[in-house]
C-alpha cells in the first residue's frame, strides 16, 4: 500500500456519498483542486411514497455507484490506478446505504492497495464552502440545515467543533418537505414550497417563531408544523379545497418563520462566540429567502456570511473527497472493517492540528 506520507505534495482522491437519496461521486486532487463530479437523485424514486424508503434508496445506490464512478474518472480523464486514496460517507445517514458507498469504496481501496477513509456526512456539509474560491477562515460559526439536522456549531478547525445549539425535534429541512405535504406540494418539499412562497404574502399568517424568546440556541420545529396545519384545515372550502392564493400566502409565512428563526439563532451565536465569519451549509442552506436574509443580517453586523454553490448544498462527492483528503493528508486512514454509523456526534471526530 502506498504510504500517506508519500502523498504530502499532491494527493488524488476519489469521494463516494450515499448516505440518503442522493449518489455522489467527485474526484479531488489537493493542488488542483476538484477536477470532477457526478451527482444522481433519487427523488423519481421516492416522491410517490413521500419521503425516503431506506430499502429502495440501497436498492438505487447499488445500481448508480460503480457507473457514477466510471463516469467521473473518464471525465476527468484519470485511470482507477492514479488514484491516491477513496473517502467515502460513513455516516451519519440510513445504515444500509451507508455499507453500499462503504463496501464498495473498501472494496476498490483494497484492490488498488491504497488507503480508505469513512467521512463524517455533516463535516462534509461543514467544510463545503470551503471549495468555493473565497474560502472562510478559521473560526467561524456554522449553521448547518438539511432534512435530518438543524445545528449551529462553533468551528475552531478541523475537527474542533463545539456543538451550540440543535433541533429538539424536525430539521428544518424535515418540517419543509411535511409543509409542503400538507400543501399538497411534491417531495422534497424545500424547493417547491420556496417557489410557491414567491407569490404569497409572508405576514398573511402569523406563524410562531420556536424557541426565540426562551433564550438559548436549542431549535424546534414541531409547533411550528402544527399552526402550518391548522392554518391549512381553517383554509379549506366546503369540499376540501384551498384557495391557490391561501396556498400561496402559507407557504410564505412558513418560510418567513423558519428563516427569521434561524437569523436570530445565528445572531446570538455570533454575538455568544464573537465570531464575525459565518457559514451555512446543507440542503436548506440552498433557499434564496435565507441566503438574502443572512447576508443582509451579516452586513449589519459588519461580518461575512460564505456558503457552497447550490448543487454542494445538498449531499454530494465533492464534499467527501475534500473533507476526506484533508484528514487523509493528516495521516489518517481505516482499516478493512467497514463500520457505517447511522448517528454519529461531530464532536467525536479527532482534530487536525496545524
Amino acid at each position: 500500500m502506498r504510504k500517506l506520507k508519500d502523498l504530502e505534495d499532491g494527493m488524488l482522491v476519489l469521494g463516494i456519498e450515499t448516505s440518503c437519496d442522493e449518489t455522489g461521486i467527485a474526484l479531488f486532487d489537493t493542488e488542483r483542486g476538484l477536477l470532477a463530479d457526478a451527482l444522481h437523485s433519487q427523488i423519481d424514486v421516492h416522491e410517490e411514497y413521500g419521503g425516503v424508503v431506506p430499502e429502495l434508496a440501497s436498492r438505487d445506490h447499488i445500481r448508480k455507484t460503480i457507473p457514477l464512478i466510471d463516469e467521473v474518472l473518464k471525465s476527468a480523464q484519470v485511470d482507477r490506478r492514479q488514484l491516491d486514496a477513496i473517502a467515502y460517507t460513513a455516516g451519519p445517514g440510513l445504515v444500509g446505504a451507508l455499507m453500499v458507498g462503504a463496501a464498495i469504496g473498501q472494496s476498490l481501496a483494497y484492490a488498488l492497495k491504497i488507503p480508505a477513509l469513512g467521512v463524517h456526512h455533516m463535516e462534509g456539509h461543514l467544510l463545503a464552502p470551503m471549495l468555493e474560491e473565497s474560502p472562510p477562515n478559521f473560526p467561524f460559526v456554522a449553521l448547518l440545515v438539511s432534512g435530518g439536522h438543524t445545528q449551529l456549531v462553533d468551528v475552531l478547525g478541523i475537527g474542533q467543533y463545539q456543538l451550540l445549539g440543535e433541533s429538539l425535534d424536525d430539521a428544518a429541512g424535515e418540517a419543509f418537505d411535511k409543509a409542503a405535504k400538507m400543501l399538497g406540494l411534491p417531495y422534497p418539499g424545500g424547493p417547491h414550497i420556496a417557489k410557491l412562497a414567491e407569490s404569497g404574502d409572508p405576514q398573511r399568517f402569523d406563524f410562531p417563531r420556536p424557541m426565540v424568546r426562551q433564550g438559548g440556541l436549542n431549535f424546534s420545529f414541531s409547533g411550528l408544523k402544527t399552526a402550518v396545519l391548522n392554518a391549512v384545515n381553517e383554509s379549506r372550502d366546503e369540499v376540501g379545497n384551498i384557495a391557490p392564493q391561501d396556498r400561496a400566502d402559507i407557504a410564505a409565512s412558513f418560510q418567513a418563520a423558519v428563516v427569521e428563526t434561524l437569523m436570530l439563532k445565528c445572531r446570538r451565536a455570533l454575538k455568544e462566540t464573537g465570531r464575525k465569519q459565518l457559514i451555512i451549509a446543507g440542503g436548506v442552506s440552498a433557499n434564496k429567502a435565507l441566503r438574502m436574509s443572512l447576508d443582509d443580517m451579516m452586513v449589519k453586523l459588519k461580518g461575512e456570511l460564505f456558503y457552497a454553490r447550490p448543487e454542494f448544498c445538498t449531499d454530494n462527492g465533492a464534499m467527501i473527497a475534500f473533507a476526506g483528503a484533508q484528514r487523509l493528508k493528516a495521516g489518517q486512514k481505516d482499516g478493512l472493517s467497514i463500520m457505517p454509523k447511522a448517528r454519529w456526534p461531530m464532536e467525536q471526530l479527532p482534530a487536525i492540528k496545524g
